[in-house]
This record gives C-alpha cells, structure tokens and sequence, in this order.
C-alpha cells in the first residue's frame, strides 16, 4: 500500500524517537490498565470493610499510578509529535527538491495547482494520520487484547458480553467508515479544484475586470466550492454519526454488564469492586475499539494524499545530468540548431519542424515570425528547459544533453517573455542574477537595463520593496530589471524573449545600444516582434508555422523572404 511505502521510506530515520514511543506509549498503557484492579481491591477490602488504612494506602498507589501514567504520555506525547513534525518536513523538502528539479515537461503534467496542493494539503493529511498513529497505535490494540484478558479475570461469565459487544461495535463503525472513503477521494479533488479555479482568477484578475467576466467567474469558483463542500458535509456527517453509534454501543454494553453484575453480586458470586473493575475494563475495551476505528477512517483519505506525493517522488525528470557530462565546452562558443522538431506532449501537431541555423559568439542572432511560431520554443530547448522530441541542440558542437545542466543553466542569462519577479527588494532580485554582486555591479547593470533611474526614485533604491510578481511595477520596468537580472550573471549566452515588447522605441534603443557593450563575447539570441528591434541583427531567422522560411540580414531577407518582406510591410503600414 502506497500509504505504508511513504511512511517507511521516511520513519526509518525516525526510529529511534519511534522505539522510546512504542515504550512509553507500552508503560502508560499498562499503567492505566492496572487502576480498576487496584480500585476493585480498594471498594473490596478498603470501602466495605471501613479499613482506613486500605483506603489510604491504595489511593496513594492509585494517585502514584496516575501520576506516572501522567508523565508517560506527556513524554510519548513529544516523542510522537517530533516524530511526525520530522516526517512533515522531510516530505516537504524531498518534494520541493523534486518540483525544482522538474523540467517544463513534469510541470506541465502536473499542473502548478496540483503541485501547491500536493506540496501542502497532501502533506498534511499524512502528517495528520501520523499524529495519531503516533498517540494510539499502541493504546488501542494494547488496551483491547489486555483490557480483554484483565476483564476475564475479573469474571468470565460477565466477559461473554464482549462476544457481543466488541464485533457489534466494529461492524457499526465500519459500516460507516466504508461510506466514507469515496467522499475523502472527493474532497482531495476538491480541494485541488479550488485552488487551480482560485490560482486563474487571481493571476488573472485585470482580465476579468476589463471583460467584466466577476458574475461568471465567481458562480464557477461557487460551483467548485460547492462540490468540495458537498464532499465535506457528506464525511462531516458520516463522522458525526460515528461517535454516537459506538457510545450507544458502548452505553448498552455497560447497561447489561451492570444488570447482569448486579445479579450475580446479589447472590454472593461477584463482589461489587470486581463489577466495578469489570464495568472500567469493559469501557476501556469499547473506547478502544472506538479510538481505532477512528485512525483507521483517517486511513482512506491520507492513502490517497500519499499515493498523489508518491506519484511526485516516485517521478523522474526528463532533464538530468549523464555521468559523463561534459563540464564545459572546450572552444569559442556556436549554438547550433540541427534539424530540430519538437512537439508538445499530447499534440498532434509540431509547433517546430526541422529547425536548422546556428548563433555565433560575438553576433546578434534575432528571430522573427508570426504569432504561434515556435519562436519562444526555440529559446526554451536553447536554455535546455526541454529536450528536441527530433534533432539536435549544440553547444561547440556537442550535444547540450552532453553538458553539465547546472553549468549550462549557470551559463545562460535568460529573460522570459513574461518576467518574473520575486517578492523582496531590489536587491534581492538582482541577487538571483549573482549572489555575490556588490553594489557597484548592480548599479552598472541597471545602467545598462536603463533602469537606475526609476530605481533611484522608489524609496529605499536598492531595498525598495518588490511586491510578488512585480505587481507594483510597470510592464516596462519589470522587463527592463529581468534584463538587469541577466546582465548581473555576466553568461556566455543571453536568450531575451521579446523582452523589448513593453519598452518605448527609444528606450528600446539605448537598452540594445548599452547591451552590445557587455555582450561582446556572448552568444545573444533575441525573439522579437518589431522589425525594428531585429534590423541591426547580425543574423535573422524567420519563422512561419514552426518552419525556417528565411535566414540573413535585414536587406537581404527583404528582397529574399516573402514572409519578412510582409512582416516589414505591415509595421511600416502601422507606422504610417
């Protein structure tokens, strides 16, 4: 059972908080099971009798077993709790390092809902179980089997009604436990739901106001909390129905130990402190059942949650390192495309097909086409983020599956089509460019991102907040810091994804004029939308529904390209 594997394969290094439980947990069990056989001798010999002394004597033991059971279960108490805690944080940390190290392939199968809720819901449903697994894996089996031997020696005729009570008990509560599984299955996909329907809306929330798209959208985030609602009324109330079906139980039981015990104390055959024994073990035995059923209806929904966080660690990343990789290439730096065709998973068509050119050291390579293209592709297998479903991708003319990923992506500075910001400062943001940059480098790459000035105006300069996603910047500002971001790396590669696209025209220029200055030796590989952004490119590549339809300079893919030729035609009629 998956449920079984993950705990295994994390409690192994927990074992030794898991033996001191086991036997703490062992001693305060057996500690509550001695109390009614020293309170049958108490009534017995102390009570009836009027001896004083009795009475005294066995109340200190009593007070004296309490007392240490007391101790006992505060110590088991910390042991399980560091346990599970412990357990929690490894599974988070194991499966983050998975997330990270998953290629576009991996997330995109998961979804990034999916992967927050795993991360976090999931985690905690197991950590859940564990609790108390970790409180009453050892009370309950150990209060029933010796609660059950302890209440037969107290009076074996009066112990029959275990034959009846303990297996009513347990179909009662199964019956409900078994109605509840489906509903746990359903609650984890709610949940899932939620958050995926909750993830859109709030990524997306200009979009929904512009169209004005709240009524539709909040009756589609109701529609999912309904569902996960349902979901939890229905185990809510299969579990409100569980306790008071095992105390009808357990208060029957009680009922006839008493009717029948009161009989037998009449005739002299039972005395009254050995009823009374017998009545405290029955409840014990009952709750004990009770207390297991209920671990156990945890079972079904922390089984699922544990199949779904296997089903991450258990998954390899499509991007690895071979044992042979090279560290590094051995010349002056070519990024050669030979033949590549690449296809997302699930689609019937390529979105690149036979893609061949190279990008050289030292020079501008720009690519243009149509929306849908495959430009922005082009630059995801340069950066290895995905491998070539055909073809090869080089690098010094070995295979970039050849190289060290770490050295590769420690290599490239790379600014996505959409930047992405993280909550902090200035500062820490540029950090993830080089961790160890000074002051002066950063202001030098905001220099060149033309973006000191507008840094210089937000209170703090370098320690100025950054909300997430760079809400609290412009388009532009946030395109131009990414960039700075990639300047600060000082790579051998920059892959700038229409990363001009919020910028002004003059703006744009003197970024691409200061950029020539600190790319000198790098390869540059430049998406673009603007003709005017790829006019001064060394080489051109053109694009038409995933194919290369043109390769060369501006003024001769004019004259020689259709495709360019229109390009250039439509923005100069724009312009006009």
């Amino acid at each position: 059972m998956k449920l079984w594997r993950l705990l295994a394969r994390y409690l192994r290094v927990r074992r030794r908080a898991l033996m001191a439980l086991v036997a703490l947990q062992t001693l305060q069990t057996t500690a509550g099971l001695l109390l009614p056989s020293v309170v049958a001798r108490l009534i017995d010999e102390g009570v009836l009798v009027g001896d004083q002394g009795v009475i005294w004597r066995l109340g200190a033991v009593m007070l004296g077993i309490s007392l240490v059971q007391t101790l006992l279960t505060v110590a088991a108490l910390r042991f399980g709790a560091v346990g599970s805690i412990g357990f929690g944080h490894d599974v988070r940390r194991d499966v983050f390092r998975r997330v990270m190290s998953f290629s576009e392939q991996e997330v995109g199968r998961f979804g990034a809902s999916s992967l927050i809720t795993r991360l976090t819901n999931d985690v905690q449903q197991v950590q859940l179980l564990l609790v108390m697994v970790a409180t009453m894996m050892i009370t309950a089996p150990l209060t029933m089997v010796v609660g059950i031997v302890l209440a037969v020696r107290q009076d074996a005729q009066l112990a029959a009604i275990l034959l009846v009570a303990v297996p009513l008990e347990i179909v009662v509560l199964a019956s409900v436990v078994v109605r509840m599984i489906p509903q746990f299955v359903k609650m984890q996909d709610g949940v899932e739901r939620v958050n995926t329907v909750l993830r859109e809306q709030i990524a997306g929330v200009r979009v929904v106001r512009a169209f004005t798209r709240e009524p539709e959208e909040s009756r589609r985030f109701a529609a999912a909390n309904a569902e996960l609602t349902d979901a939890s009324m229905r185990s809510a109330r299969m579990l409100a129905a569980t306790f008071p079906a095992a105390m009808f139980v357990v208060n029957l039981s009680t009922v006839a130990a008493l009717r029948l015990g009161a009989d037998r104390v009449a005739s002299g055959e039972l005395q009254v402190g050995s009823l009374v024994a017998f009545s405290s073990y029955l409840l014990q035995i009952l709750m004990s059942v009770v207390i297991a059923t209920f671990m156990i209806s945890m079972i079904p929904r922390s089984a699922v949650s544990a199949g779904r966080l296997l089903e991450l660690l258990d998954t390899e990343p499509s991007i690895v390192a071979l044992v042979d990789a090279v560290p590094s290439p051995s010349s002056s730096l070519e990024l050669e495309f030979a033949d590549v065709t690449y296809r997302y998973p699930g689609a019937e068509h390529a979105v690149l097909d036979g893609v061949s050119f190279r990008a050289r050291a030292g020079e501008t390579t720009a690519i243009i086409g149509s929306t849908g293209a495959g430009k922005s592709t082009i630059l995801r297998l340069a950066a290895r983020l995905a491998d070539p479903s055909l073809g090869t991708v080089r690098l010094d003319g070995v295979s970039l599956r050849s190289y060290d990923p770490a050295w590769l992506w420690s290599s490239i500075g790379y600014v996505p089509q959409r930047p992405t910001l993280f909550s902090g400062t200035v500062r820490s943001n540029l950090h993830v460019g080089r961790p160890d940059a000074s002051d002066e480098d950063m202001w030098a790459a905001l220099e060149v991102a033309q973006a000191a000035g507008f840094v210089q105006a937000i209170a703090g300069g370098l320690d100025g907040e950054i909300a997430e996603g760079g809400a609290n910047l412009s388009g532009g500002q946030r395109q131009r810091l990414a960039i700075a971001r990639a300047v600060m790396a000082k790579p051998a590669i920059y892959l700038l994804d229409d990363s001009f696209s919020a910028l002004d025209l003059a703006t744009e220029a003197r970024v691409r004029s200061a950029l020539a200055t600190v790319t000198g030796d790098a390869i540059v590989l430049v998406v673009a939308q603007r003709v005017s952004s790829v006019r001064t490119a060394g080489m051109i590549v053109v694009l038409d529904d995933g194919v290369v339809v043109g390769v060369g300079r501006h003024d001769e893919l004019v004259t020689s390209c259709a495709t360019y030729a229109e390009i250039v035609d439509s923005q100069q009629q724009v312009a006009a």
